[in-house]
């Protein structure tokens, strides 16, 4: 049974009470556990095996930490402690798929158990690791093998040794320049009635405002902003950016939000392009979150970073009617319905807060009051998407406990990333950051189909900052703020953080978003884990390269982990808290020091206390730089115990997805080498990396499914192990499935996915709860701190399974130490501080009995003294040492960093190796430096076992350094090797040795600073007699077996030759077998001349000449001399022979100098260009078959210049432009001369060897196409009312057809894009649910379910792709080609034979990734290279018309000077940076070339940043003297100098000479005359007839029926013409044209001919580097003078808009809503008027007379409104004209789209108006107005898309019905009433003739409306209005009132009488 389970779970445990001989129980019970291992691994595997395991879903145990495991187990054990399985890996897994796990996939993995307990001697059969490895290789496919050399740095071989960490400076933290570009468009379907609005832009705390447009639901405002940064990334992409529309804001009043819209930037700059382009953000009212959408406002936003290239959409005439909904401003998958959430921030309680006071006024206090007070006053401020939020302050507590939580409410998901927590101290003065935290929501949460909300904790979090002493100015009080990397713990904060999504229905909802804090209970101890006690222990091996400036004072070495261990600044004892220990709970208080008391502690290890420093030691001195401490056999140790919550599954959980990343990061970096040095089966290596990554994938889900139900103590932790779980598990099968996918011509997008992978593990493996603090390493002289190391906690954890392990615990690794803070930017940074070789291991105190086992073997421990033996060693004594001697080939280094102002270097390397050091020699004035020199280490002592050293040596270390004169020799850079090591009883000899030449990287900070070519080896040094003897004498009876005799002395070591080279002394070279192989070559140089030299020590330069330098041979040009006269070459082509190394990889660099010589033979460097890979200029000869042109011959980047037979490379310098070129060696064409082949079948033959990939000639193709859309057009022509005339079509039709043709392409690029990925996605979820293709359909139908969202936002893309033939048929329109970019970049910098190198000069900026290298330039040398093996063959020196003297570079034109005329033609700029204060500018052109320069100063455009210019200049110029055109871009200004916006750089020369023939671009269509004039003075057939006698090739022969042959291939076009009469002419001209246009597909000569075009130049400014100002539409056509002179330029100035004016006529209103109540009746009328203006033009409104009084609604007015207007029809956009205020200088053009604006009001006499509804009707497109009032309704607008539209332009005259409309409280929208209108619109020409009046004014005057009398002003008719309103109604009432008022007169008469009447009666009278 027990067996039975056993065999099943591969693990069990006993536990049994044990008995006595009665058979009675005793008190003592033993615990076994079992472990079963069967051979083939099913079981459980818990071995350490390797990290890529059997692949098989085993389900066995794994062994997790649990005490009771770690009982009487020895790590490592193979099957028990017997040690029965010697090499338990390589020998029991022989049997099949485990391969794997014996060898890192050729990195010869030892067997496993070298790292036994130190008390074993370790066994290894001394087979060659090498042979091991290939014989468990052979038994793989070749798939699995790395290529990656044995000696890279980073490949590992055994596991005592971690790898070194290579980049040194810390990247954050330093200021970088960001520029913020922001478009405000528009805004629409704002809430609130007839409103002014301004829209606020805000970035950080950086405001600006838009202009206001006046009442307005939709204002159009098309301004552009630009704010500019310089701060570090994590700042800028915290900054947020929000856009608010505000009310009626003037400058008395602020105005009312509408709403707001937030962003972080990094959300902005993590979008494709960095960019949103024409998006609609969503406002929303921060103060009502009940309230939907407040509008939508369109905007461009985009973040440039330096460097960054943003590719801007076209911007030409935006026509499309953008479908809001499908163009919100929100990142990919955020859905557009965002919900209003509260983020909760729990605020707990803190720890081990430092002191941020000074001690003197508490220690008065403390005399005077007698109270010892905690020296800080926390609170914590949390910050989230522009919002604040502060706790209350706790005075003076080292532990405050807060217990409040921080409300934010937002919308969820939030655009803004991260949540700042930062602890502040709280002060009279300043606050100050105590220490920042940054939480990541995307870390924190899941946006998949199962995942969840952000949640964190409860958690604690460590802060780290400066260090912790308290000084009054903090220097490093930036990393307290979380700017750069952390030097030192701060506190720890217990934080949680819930998201609630709010249900915004429900009543009791507060509804404003302000920040609130609560008090929140408290939570418990436990809830954050079980206190444990940790363990860590470190040992330091080796300390050298200490900086000599600190070398003089004794040193010492510190470990913190937390406040542990921290002696100087560490302790913070809080008052308040006494000791609270009670009885049961051990636990000390954490903060609390343990400090050297063991009788201060009541723990059952009562041994042990913390030793966190070693004992201060004296430097000694290794060179002239750098000191070491003596740590010879005698290794310091130190230990500290620690308590912290248990949370090690964290950390377990990063490392196992950290070790597969690491993994496969190196298995990528090798595919890179491997394709970057060309070597063979770069897929096999792909595959097998991507094998790894699944089984890696694999056996963490297995591994993490044990962890399952031990799920973590919080919500996060449980849900992020389930998606880790998730993402894993598909990662592996993404893997598997492109695994399959990889092939030779996909390796490189294949190697992109798995990059992408490589991200998503890092993203994965980051934990966002802390546990355990990192360790600090800190060395200490005289008490200060000076320099530092952090290692991450997780990186040295200790756990049975190896896979949780960390990558470096319990192993040697040599650790950096750097300065803290910003004093390790720059230069400071870049020098090491200390290299320490440092042993860590952390673990539980209960698992401690592991600790020494990754040492290096041989050693003995010290304890302390008077502790027993429980106690860590103080020292450890290696009593076992190995003596050897390095060898360090150094060959050569190349692109080394230029350190001096001469633009070279004068470089020496320094080599350390252990606590020796040596240097090569200087070499000066060179960045390539050949040192050619073996330096020596005599006696090198390491120490350990041979064994091990041999698997893993120590590092050596490279600096390079730049001799100076004077002064300390500047640092160059620096780089890592590992030697190859050979033991004393292994051969010299094949495999290993002698070692290879390889490639180091060197690193100068975190940029590339050269490479080095070196190889390193380290032979043991065999013992000799003399030791011998002694050995013997030592052991009394002489029997000693062991020691093995060499053959004495150094003679075993292979030997080394004398120096051979006496001029060299006594430097030994590098031996034979290592040195490269040589080969003879020729290398030929063409000389062409120089370029815009600059002055020289305030000299020009005036004679100056070229030197030609590679490998110690070389060539000097011709000297030039005069260089103002004529800077060319008089000798074109020189050549020199040089032996070089056979592979291509080693060739040394060649460098060309440049030197004037001046008087009495000095010559003075002007400066130097080093062209470090030759490989482009490598000609290899044509193959004898010339079947295969295309692959013929390869030369300089694939341009051939040689005209022999067929070894003409095409060149393909557009193979990034779209269709124009099929690059070069993809089609083979046969050409046989006989049959003609006609053009469209074109015969492809395929030689087994290219990998030729057959691809459709585009040119075809669009040719077809054309013809289709001819034909399509004509049909269309019927449907067009108006076929389009020629007369008014011009240049900028042609743009325009252009440019939406650009644009067309680019979406349906965009969709195939899309449609190909969805087809992708589709496969690989195919494979993952292992369904074959063909049963797609069946089980489809689930997997469309998941594809659906996705397809959705696609198929949005795809039809506004579509959207294109919904349009209305276009008029053929002869179109030129738009470039999104500047032309040399669609061809190759039009370096198809002349190249151009930079010369230069000065010191590298250190700026990063050297962006200032373009102030370092000094001039250009033009000229190229051609190299080949010496003995060529004959066939081309023999070919006709070779001139021997100019070589490889025949038929080159000559360099003599050339007048030429150059037109420039600047079509418009876009997005300038604004330039003036109002953020705008006024820019106009200037060019310059040579010394004429074209100012268009007068013709500046007032306030414009999107100018058109649309101006051609013309300048005559003289190559080579004048080639550099400058075209700028200036801002005029009134007063003060004019600033230059940007500029833009093109060399002519290069575009002269192209034989691309960039002089003026070749047109689609030939015509004489009309808006598509041929611009070019040569005509087709006289182009067609030079190119074709130049390329001497055959033609062309014009044929009958408009055939032309050129060199075997026919060509067909049309062959008439028609000239400005219309008559039609017979021409050679279309078909010369149409070979022109093909040219590329003509043999060996052929390439694309430029066509004609405008290209788009970004416009630079070089006071702001590397970031675009702006872009640059322009084109240049170059004319030679010698030829017949050019036409007159092409007229492209802007189009003058057409002068219109728009006639409305108001005829009646209906069921307009009624506003007023009368004053006597209550009855609701309206007094109706109706308002009108174009949009842009309120200040023109004008209103109709008013409707009193009306009853129904309806309204009569027979009004007409006259709006004049200037429109551009091309654009359709109405220009308007208008001073922006009262003090601008003048008038401002704005372009505004041609919207008309209907409101109707209500008359209100004394107060205002009140504003009942509006329409705007866009005139280019609008719905058609109903036929009577009845079927006028509000679907007219709410269904604009899909009713049919009509424009005013087209039909001139339209008459209807059209709907007001206006939105009630709940923003739905209600018909307020309608109108009947009649537009009219009239050229300004007509207009004169028929002039109309406005109202109903004469002339042509309307009829007076007929309208009821009640409508009469009541005072003109105030009878008549009385009676209409009165009696109507009322007539009863009156009656009843008049009777009754009659009654009381009456009765009132009668009271008034009686009085009289009854004193007459009385008296009798």
């Amino acid at each position: 049974m027990v067996l039975q389970k056993v065999a099943e779970e591969g693990h069990l445990e006993l536990t049994d009470t044990l008995i006595d001989d009665n058979n009675m129980s005793i008190k003592t019970s033993v615990t076994i556990d079992i472990r079963y291992q069967p051979m083939d691994g099913t079981g459980g595997m818990w071995s350490d095996g390797e990290f890529l395991d059997v692949p098989d879903d085993r389900d066995g145990l794994f062994a997790f930490e649990t005490d009771s495991l770690l009982s009487g187990q020895s790590h490592g054990s193979g099957t028990s402690p017997g040690r029965s399985l010697q090499g338990s890996i390589p020998t029991f897994r022989k049997a099949g798929r485990g391969v794997f796990s014996a060898m890192k996939l050729g990195k010869a993995k030892s067997s496993k158990d070298d790292h036994k307990r130190g008390d074993e001697p370790a066994i290894l059969e001394m087979e060659d690791l090498d042979k091991k490895a290939m014989r468990l290789a052979g038994m793989l496919e070749p798939d699995t093998i790395s290529l990656a050399s044995v000696t890279a740095v980073t490949t590992n071989v055994s596991n005592k040794r971690s790898k070194p960490d290579i980049k040194m400076e810390p990247s954050s933290g330093r200021p970088v320049d960001y520029q913020i570009s922001i478009t405000v468009i528009e805004a629409r379907q704002l809430i609130g009635l007839n409103m002014d609005p301004v829209v606020c832009v805000e970035v950080g705390d950086d405001k600006k405002y838009t202009s206001m447009k006046e009442s307005t639901n939709c204002p159009y405002y098309n301004e552009y902003f630009v704010f500019d940064f310089h701060v570090p990334p994590d700042v800028m992409f915290d900054k947020i950016i929000k856009l608010s529309v505000i009310h009626s804001k003037n400058l008395l009043r602020s105005g009312t939000l509408v709403g707001t819209f937030k962003m972080d930037v990094g959300t902005v700059y993590s979008q494709p392009e960095h960019q949103f382009y024409h998006k609609w953000a969503i406002l929303s009212d921060p103060d009502d979150i009940t309230a939907g959408c407040k509008g939508y406002v369109k905007c461009d936003i985009a973040v440039v970073g330096k460097g960054d290239n943003i590719k801007t959409p076209h911007k030409a005439n935006e026509t499309d009617e953008d479908d809001i909904e499908g163009n919100l401003l929100l990142p990919e998958g955020i859905p557009a319905e965002r919900q209003w959430a509260r983020f909760y921030v729990k605020i707990h309680r803190a720890e081990g807060l430092p002191k941020m006071n000074t001690s003197i006024m508490a220690n008065v206090k403390k005399a005077f009051i007698g109270e010892n007070r905690d020296l800080v006053d926390p609170y914590v401020q949390v910050q989230f998407s522009g919002q604040k939020g502060k706790t209350s302050v706790q005075k003076s507590s080292y532990e405050p406990i807060w217990n409040e939580q921080v409300i934010f409410t937002e919308l969820f998901p939030p655009l803004c990333k991260r949540i700042k927590v930062q602890i502040r101290d709280s002060d009279k003065v300043n606050d100050v950051a105590i220490g920042t935290h940054f939480i990541d929501l995307r870390k924190i949460s899941n946006d998949g189909d199962k995942g969840f909300l952000p949640t964190l904790g409860p958690a604690w979090v460590n802060m780290y900052g400066s260090t912790r002493q308290y000084t009054l100015m903090d220097e490093h009080q930036d990393l307290n703020d979380g700017l750069g990397e952390g030097v030192s713990f701060r506190a720890r904060l217990l934080i949680s953080v819930a998201v609630e999504i709010l249900d915004t229905t429900s009543p009791e909802i507060i509804c404003s978003t302000d920040v609130q804090v609560e008090p929140v209970s408290n939570i418990s101890e436990s809830a954050t884990g079980k206190m444990e006690e940790f363990f860590l222990f470190g040992s330091f091996l080796e300390a050298t390269m200490i900086d000599r400036k600190i070398g003089d004072k004794p040193i010492s070495f510190e470990i913190t982990i937390g406040n542990y261990g921290n002696h100087i600044d560490g302790v913070s004892k809080s008052s308040s808290v006494k000791k609270k220990k009670k009885e049961g709970e051990n636990q000390e208080e954490e903060n609390e020091l343990i400090q050297n008391s063991s009788e201060d502690e009541a723990d059952e290890d009562a041994d042990l206390t913390s030793v966190s420093s070693t004992p201060p030691m004296k430097p000694f001195i290794t060179d002239r730089n750098y000191f070491h401490l003596p740590y010879f056999e005698k290794k310091p140790c130190v230990y500290i115990k620690s308590w912290w919550q248990d949370q090690r599954r964290r950390l377990y959980n990063s490392n196992m997805m950290d070790k597969i990343a690491d993994k496969l990061e190196e298995g990528l970096n090798d595919v890179q080498e491997v394709i970057k040095t060309e070597k063979a089966f770069p897929e096999r290596r792909l595959r097998g990396v991507l094998e790894e990554l699944s089984i890696g994938c694999s056996r963490y889900v297995t591994l993490a499914n044990k962890d399952v139900n031990l799920a973590g103590r919080t919500k996060l932790d449980r849900e992020r192990l389930k998606s880790c779980m998730r993402e894993m598990d598909s990662m592996g099968q993404q893997a598997k499935q492109i695994r399959t996918q990889v092939k030779k011509n996909t390796v490189k997008e294949k190697l992109k996915l798995a990059q992408n992978f490589l991200q998503r593990l890092r993203f994965l493996a980051d934990e966002p709860q802390h546990s355990i603090p990192d360790v600090f390493i800190w060395m200490m002289s005289n008490n200060k701190r000076i320099a530092y190391a952090r290692i991450p906690s997780k990186d040295i954890l200790y756990s049975v399974v190896d896979e949780e392990t960390g990558k470096d615990c319990g192993k040697v690794k040599a650790v950096f130490l750097k300065l803290p803070g910003k004093k390790g930017f720059g230069p400071a940074g870049w020098t090491v501080q200390a290299k320490l070789e440092l042993y860590l291991w952390l673990g539980l105190n209960k698992s401690r009995k592991n600790f020494l086992h990754g040492l290096p073997n041989g050693f003995e421990e010290i304890r302390a003294t008077k502790m027993g033996h429980g106690l860590p060693p103080v020292t450890l004594v290696y009593d076992m040492k190995q003596v050897f001697q390095l060898r360090a080939h150094m060959y050569q280094a190349r692109s080394l960093f230029a350190a001096d102002s001469s633009g070279l270097s004068d470089p020496f390397a320094r080599v350390f190796f252990s606590s020796q050091s040596q240097v090569t020699e200087v070499l000066n004035e060179t960045l390539c430096p050949t040192w050619d020199q073996l330096l020596v280490f005599d006696d090198v002592e390491l120490f350990g076992e041979a064994t091990e050293l041999r698997d893993d040596p120590p590092i050596i270390v490279v600096e390079f350094y730049d001799q100076d004169t004077v002064g300390k020799a500047e640092f160059i850079g620096r780089t890592f090797a590992k030697p190859t090591i050979k033991m004393r009883d292994e051969p010299y000899g094949p495999p290993r040795f002698p070692p290879q030449l390889e490639y180091y990287q060197i690193y100068r900070g975190n940029s590339i600073a050269g490479e080095l070519l070196a190889a390193f080896e380290l032979l043991q040094i065999p013992f000799d007699a003399e030791e011998i003897r002694r050995a013997l004498i030592a052991v009394h009876d002489f029997a000693v077996p062991q020691i093995k005799v060499g053959q004495g002395g150094r003679a075993d070591l292979p030997p080394l030759e004398g120096p051979t080279d006496s001029e060299r002394g006594p430097i030994l070279p590098v031996p034979l077998g290592i040195r490269p192989v040589l080969s003879r070559y020729r290398i030929e140089v063409l000389f062409w001349g120089l370029r815009d030299l600059k002055r020289i020590n305030l000299a020009q330069v005036d004679r100056p000449r070229v030197d030609i330098e590679c490998a110690g041979r070389g060539v000097q040009s011709a000297l030039i001399q005069n260089y103002k006269k004529n800077p060319n070459f008089s000798t074109l082509v020189k050549w020199f022979e040089v032996d070089l190394p056979e592979n291509e990889l080693l060739h040394p660099p060649l460098n060309i100098r440049v030197v004037d010589c001046r008087a009495f033979g000095r010559y003075i460097l002007v400066g130097s260009h080093a062209v470090s890979t030759l490989r482009h200029y490598i000609y290899s000869p044509p193959d004898k078959s010339c079947n295969n042109w295309a692959t013929a011959a390869k030369l300089m980047n694939g341009y051939m210049v040689l005209t022999n037979g067929c070894s003409q490379a095409r060149s393909s310098p557009s193979l990034s432009s779209r269709t124009f070129s099929r690059p070069a060696g993809d089609v083979s064409v046969s050409l046989e001369a006989e049959p003609p082949i006609r053009k469209m079948d074109t015969v492809v033959k395929l030689d087994a060897m290219s990998d030729a990939v057959v691809k459709v000639d585009m040119n075809e193709d669009e040719s077809d196409k054309e013809k289709k859309k001819k034909k399509k057009k004509k049909k269309g022509g019927a449907e067009e009312e108006e076929e389009t005339d020629e007369r008014v079509l011009d240049w900028w039709s042609k743009y325009f057809a252009s440019i939406e043709t650009l644009k067309e392409n680019l979406r349906s690029q965009e969709a195939a894009q899309a449609e190909a990925e969805e087809r992708e996605d589709l496969e690989i979820a195919a494979e993952a649910a292992d369904i074959r293709p063909d049963d797609l359909h069946l089980k489809g139908s689930k997997m469309k379910e998941r594809f659906k969202e996705k397809k959705s936002s696609k198929q949005k893309r795809s039809q506004a792709a579509d959207g294109s033939e919904k349009r209305p048929p276009k008029a053929r329109v002869d179109e030129l080609v738009v470039y999104n970019r500047e032309l040399e970049s669609e061809y190759g910098n039009f370096e198809d034979w002349l190249h151009t190198f930079n010369l230069y000069r000065g010191k590298a900026g250190d700026d990063d990734e050297h962006a200032l290298d373009d102030d370092r330039i000094v001039g250009r040398f033009k000229g190229s290279l051609c190299m080949y093996k010496v003995p060529l063959s004959q066939e081309i020196t023999r070919e006709a018309g070779y001139d021997p003297n100019m070589g490889m570079f025949q038929s080159i034109p000559h360099n003599d000077p050339i007048h030429v005329l150059v037109r420039v033609y600047v079509v418009r700029a876009t997005d300038l940076h604004p330039a003036d204060i109002n953020g705008k500018a006024d820019p106009y052109v200037v060019i310059k070339l040579g010394k004429s320069e074209v100012k268009d100063k007068e013709n500046y455009i007032s306030k414009q940043l999107n100018p058109v210019f649309g101006k051609s200049f013309d300048i005559e110029a003289t190559f080579p003297m004048e080639s550099m055109l400058t075209v700028s871009v200036y801002d005029w200004d009134l007063v003060g100098t004019d600033d230059l916006i940007g500029e833009t750089k093109i060399d002519l020369e290069n575009r002269f000479y192209s034989k691309f023939r960039a002089t003026c671009g070749i047109a689609s269509n030939y015509s004489m005359h009309g808006y598509n004039i041929w611009r070019d003075p040569m005509k087709p057939s006289q182009i067609l007839a030079k190119l074709c006698k130049e390329g001497k090739i055959d033609g062309p022969h014009y044929g009958p029926g408009g055939k032309v042959k050129v060199a075997n291939r026919i060509f067909t076009g049309a062959t008439e013409i028609e000239d400005e009469n219309g008559l039609k002419k017979q021409t050679e001209e279309h078909l010369a044209l149409s070979v022109l246009n093909h040219w590329e597909e003509i043999p060996r000569v052929g390439c694309k001919l430029v066509p004609e075009h405008v290209e788009t130049r970004p416009l630079l400014n070089p006071d702001k580097p590397g970031i675009e100002q702006g872009r640059l539409e322009m084109w240049v056509d170059m004319f030679p003078m010698d030829m017949p002179a050019p036409g007159p330029a092409i007229d492209i100035s802007p189009r003058k808009p057409k002068r219109y004016e728009l006639r409305v006529i108001i005829w009646n209103t209906d069921e307009v809503i009624l506003e007023d109540d009368d004053y006597f009746t209550g009855e609701k009328s309206s007094d109706i008027f109706v308002r009108g203006w174009l949009k842009g033009q309120q200040e023109d409104k004008q209103d109709t007379d008013v409707h009193y009084h009306s009853l129904t609604g309806e309204g009569n007015f027979n009004w007409r409104f006259v709006f004049p207007f200037d429109y551009l029809v091309a654009e359709e956009k109405i220009i308007i004209s208008k001073k922006e205020s009262m003090f601008s200088w003048d008038e401002t053009e704005y372009k505004i789209p041609p919207r008309l604006t209907m409101q109707v009001w209500d008359a209100d006499h004394f107060s205002a108006d009140d504003f009942l509804g509006a329409i705007e009707l866009d005139l280019n497109r609008f719905p058609r107005g109903a036929k009577t009032a009845k079927q006028c309704n509000l679907d007219m607008i709410r269904n604009e898309q899909e009713l049919p539209t009509i424009s005013i332009f087209k039909q001139k005259r339209v008459k209807g019905w059209w709907p007001f409309v206006a939105r009630d409280e709940n923003d739905e929208m209600e018909l307020t009433g309608k109108v009947e209108a009649e537009l009219h619109l009239v050229t300004a020409e007509e207009a004169e003739k028929s002039p109309v009046g406005l109202g109903r004014n004469e002339p042509d005057p309307l009829e007076k409306p007929n309208r009821p009398d009640t409508s009469l002003m009541w005072f003109l008719g105030p009878l008549k209005s009385l009676r209409y309103f009165i009696w109507h109604n009322y007539r009863w009432l009156i009656l009843k009132a008049l009777g009754l008022i009659l009654l009381l007169l009456m009765l009132g008469l009668f009271l008034y009488s009686i009085p009289g009447y009854l004193v007459k009666k009385i008296l009798g009278a």
